[in-house]
């Protein structure tokens, strides 16, 4: 069973210089004091562009050195959520193309998930088309567009045409709505991450969404964020709420049933615990490199669980969703 990695990331040059000239005030690119070149977020170094997240050899060395046969490499944010229309779809396919590339060039061990323009949805739509046709195998969107919640009506189009392609969709998360007010910039990406990735997911879950779009599938990062350790919270409020109040008909841990998740987690409990909402057949190992994360022992943990259950996190899950 090959081990593959559904949750990784690749940028290009073209998108650095692209961020660089149209990112405006919010994004800019600079050398930390540590000498490093890495992105600018609100004033704030963020992510870094190191080697391995710019070239695709360096990437294959990593994936060697750990026995990850498969990458499935999408961007992460802030994605291609900023400029014009024009500039933000330029950016996307500039993204897209470079990584379909790297899948021609190493097919037994490249795929990718395909950034859209989400804040334009017919260019989007149009995007996804091309893509695919490309060989994208789903697709990435951030918890938020630019502060737009995912469950708006802004973005029913795309969200329609995923579900009609039966798409997976990583779901990324981003700085959640609010976090210049928090002050979150001092804290990095650790926990507010994981905040708007469960923002995101509560919404979809209360808004019906999964009831609405029976045909993709959607991934959850880092385990499914605080969703694991909260689930029961949420039907114990939904069950002695008002019932004018419900927005569903059915508890919401019937909802999240539908939901997949990622294994980048670090504690052996919150494996288990993602393992117990969904189940095993729908939780994909994953690194999130190159961002911070412990390879090794995100290995160990995946092949800790029953043999079952950790060929099928390993790669068996992912060769079924993905179509690999």
């Amino acid at each position: 069973m090959p081990v593959i990695d559904i949750h990784t990331h690749m940028v290009s040059e073209s998108w650095i210089d692209m961020i660089s000239t149209h990112g405006a005030s919010d994004y800019a690119v600079g050398i930390r004091p540590d000498g490093i070149r890495a992105l600018k977020e609100y004033g704030v170094f963020r992510m870094a562009f190191v080697e391995e997240m710019l070239d695709y050899g360096a990437r294959l060395k990593v994936m060697d050195a750990h026995g990850i046969d498969i990458a499935i490499v999408s961007l992460t944010g802030p994605n291609v959520y900023w400029g014009s229309a024009e500039q933000s779809l330029a950016a996307a396919q500039a993204i897209n193309d470079g990584m379909h590339a790297a899948q021609i060039a190493n097919p037994d061990r490249i795929r990718y998930l395909a950034s859209l323009p989400w804040q334009h949805p017919d260019l989007a739509v149009a995007e996804l088309a091309r893509a695919c046709n490309n060989g994208a195998v789903g697709v990435m969107v951030l918890a938020n567009i630019r502060g737009m919640h995912l469950t708006d009506p802004f973005l029913a189009p795309i969200w329609q045409a995923i579900d009609d392609r039966a798409l997976p969709v990583l779901v990324h998360p981003t700085d959640p709505p609010g976090h210049q007010d928090m002050d979150l910039a001092k804290v990095g990406g650790s926990i507010p991450f994981l905040l708007d990735t469960t923002l995101a997911v509560t919404r979809l879950v209360f808004d019906g969404f999964f009831e609405r779009y029976t045909n993709l599938k959607f991934i959850a990062s880092h385990g499914g964020a605080a969703i694991p350790a909260a689930h029961g919270r949420m039907d114990l409020f939904w069950g002695q709420g008002a019932p004018s109040n419900r927005t569903i008909d059915q508890p919401p841990s019937s909802h999240l049933k539908r939901l997949y998740l990622d294994a980048v987690v670090y504690q052996m409990n919150a494996l288990q615990m993602g393992i117990d909402m969904v189940g095993p057949a729908q939780v994909m190992f994953g690194t999130d490199f190159p961002h911070p994360t412990d390879i090794p022992g995100l290995l160990e943990r995946a092949r800790a669980l029953p043999k079952d259950q950790a060929d099928a996190v390993l790669g068996g899950n992912a060769m079924r969703v993905f179509g690999l």
